[in-house]
């Protein structure tokens, strides 16, 4: 029972502190997750005066993350996407969010690698984390600029589609290269235990079995929840059903099923909205502002915990790292951009010039980079690097890019 307490306080108090961090960027007119991280670097100060211990472990961030606030983020990016424009844009998405994303994270991995040149403390294991951790764009801001400035809806899906698909494929590939640096501490280590041998085709097998096999499960989970939302016929049935499937698919796929989580929720969301499309004013006139004050509580409590764990030495100690994961991040993305956008004529509309450079520019890196940030193992002794990185990145991310997009939009005349 006391567990049970000591649970909910905690909780309550990351809320608290997350609603804490919308009133300082009500106050100073900030974005949200930087009110959030203020909220959280000065709870980090609040913390030792009152000595409270509200239970953030390393070893336990990644249950907290991948399952109980990635399903959240994920399936309402999902959920917020039209079919009807997602159709027609499908083909550039997809291509992005595989080609681009490999290109993108392979590219940041090999500058990070010969930038800080030291393969004893940062081998090539560590430059993959940080390029399939970098390689997952956020551009919650860019999005929220778009629809003020209205620009209409295929930009608006395009760079919500790609940001959805590329975040999917992001933890998918995380997952498999974390997996490796895990194999490969575990053979390092000896300690007795005998690591089965990998190659190239089983690692890819593998990884094929894990990305199918979560559309596969999402596909059915998702006509399931259809069936199950059109049989019960009531909006209060309908969002109790929607938030359990978006918990319990993750669930599902993970632990039973053992494919991916992320893929499945993904797929599932679609699936449901997508054949749900007639019911969106009767059954469903509640799900959006759920879908999206949910979203709102989980990337506040995101940004609160990444103010919680960040310090000054990290600033101190790694700025040459920050520096070049920075200009490592900026430049693959505009790379892969420049080099995927011409190919989206063969499987979707044409991508003109100042989308491509929005798209680029616009490719901030925010929620799931540190939510993906937080689940590394304390085990691997580069972790602490990577997470200096990843924080200095989004850092620049939401006080360069994110504050200068708006006028990116204007002058490019989108």
């Amino acid at each position: 029972m006391n567990e049970v307490v000591t649970i909910v306080g905690q909780a309550l108090f990351l809320a608290v502190i997350a609603v804490v961090g919308l009133g300082f960027s009500r106050i100073l007119k900030i974005d949200n997750a930087l009110g959030c991280l203020l909220a959280g670097i000065l709870a980090a100060f609040l913390l030792p005066v009152i000595d409270y211990d509200i239970g953030l472990r390393a070893t336990s961030l990644r249950e907290l993350v991948f399952f109980v606030i990635l399903p959240v983020l994920i399936f309402e990016s999902a959920w917020q996407l039209d079919p009807r424009i997602l159709k027609r844009w499908i083909g550039p998405i997809l291509l992005f969010s595989t080609l681009g994303l490999v290109i993108c994270a392979f590219l940041i991995a090999a500058i990070t690698y010969y930038g800080i040149g030291h393969s004893e403390g940062f081998p090539w294991i560590a430059a993959l984390l940080t390029g399939s951790i970098l390689a997952a764009t956020d551009p919650i801001s860019v999005v929220s600029k778009l629809r003020q400035e209205k620009t209409g809806e295929d930009l608006l899906a395009l760079v919500e589609g790609e940001s959805l698909f590329n975040d999917a494929a992001a933890v998918v590939l995380y997952s498999l290269v974390l997996g490796l640096a895990t194999y490969s501490i575990v053979q390092a280590s000896g300690a007795g235990i005998e690591a089965p041998s990998l190659s190239v085709g089983s690692v890819v097998l593998y990884f094929c079995m894990i990305f199918f096999g979560g559309i596969t499960v999402g596909l059915i989970l998702g006509l399931l929840t259809t069936l199950l939302i059109l049989f019960l016929r009531t909006p209060s049935a309908a969002l109790m059903t929607l938030v359990v499937v978006a918990f319990g698919s993750f669930y599902l796929a993970e632990n039973i099923m053992h494919v991916s989580g992320i893929i499945c929720v993904m797929t599932c969301a679609i699936v449901a909205r997508a054949c749900l499309r007639k019911q969106r004013k009767t059954y469903l006139i509640d799900a959006e502002p759920t879908w999206e004050w949910l979203g709102l509580l989980f990337t506040s409590i995101i940004f609160v915990v990444m103010g919680l764990v960040i310090t000054l030495d990290m600033f101190t100690h790694q700025w040459l790292a920050i520096l070049i994961a920075t200009a490592a991040a900026l430049g693959a993305r505009a790379f892969s951009v420049v080099l995927v956008a011409p190919l989206t004529r063969f499987v979707g509309p044409p991508i003109s010039k100042p989308w491509r450079l929005l798209m680029s520019w616009g490719g901030l890196r925010g929620v799931i980079a540190v939510a993906l940030v937080l689940s590394l193992p304390v085990e691997l002794p580069y972790w602490w690097t990577i997470q200096s990185m990843v924080f200095g990145v989004v850092l620049f991310s939401l006080l360069v890019q994110g504050t200068t997009s708006g006028r990116l939009i204007r002058k490019l005349e989108i």
